[in-house]
């Protein structure tokens, strides 16, 4: 059974948030915040005149906290399926990557060591052309490290 309301949901939100960032909202919210200001003198600045600008800035805000979430949430979704692909996609890549942003941070952190540990070692063998898994760059560098010593 197909959810309808997630589906409504899904199309109201995509509209909204395209809608919103487009210069036509921007230049709407911007005549509204001037027709405000504007009839200040009409209103003699009252309390209520206030209210008026303050609650419907306060209802807009929070209605598009969550609009932009659910597209940051897709868009990140998005972004994440595209280089799971091309890590599936790249034979010397390595597949542990896959998924990884389901990872606590500090588990993301002991990547980006091991990935900093990566770019030191590329930075050893001067061709910055040249990539590595992990794995492969660690034993690459012992070889290397070895030849030297024999040399």
């Amino acid at each position: 059974m197909k959810n309808t309301s997630g589906n409504i949901f899904e199309r109201a939100s995509t509209k909204i948030t395209n809608w919103t960032g487009s210069p036509i909202a921007f230049c709407v919210a911007f005549l509204i915040v001037i027709v405000w200001v504007l009839s200040g003198p009409i209103f003699n600045y009252s309390d209520t005149w206030q209210l008026v600008i303050n609650t419907g800035t306060t209802i807009i805000t929070f209605l598009m906290v969550f609009l932009i979430q659910k597209s940051q949430n897709k868009d990140s979704k998005a972004i994440q399926l595209k280089l799971n692909e091309l890590i599936a996609a790249s034979r010397h890549a390595s597949n542990r990557m896959v998924d990884i942003e389901d990872l606590t941070e500090s588990e993301l952190d002991v990547l980006h060591k091991y990935y900093q540990k990566l770019s030191d070692i590329a930075e050893e063998d001067h061709d910055i052309h040249k990539s590595h898994s992990i794995d492969a760059a660690v034993i690459l560098h012992r070889v290397k490290k070895e030849k030297r010593a024999l040399d």
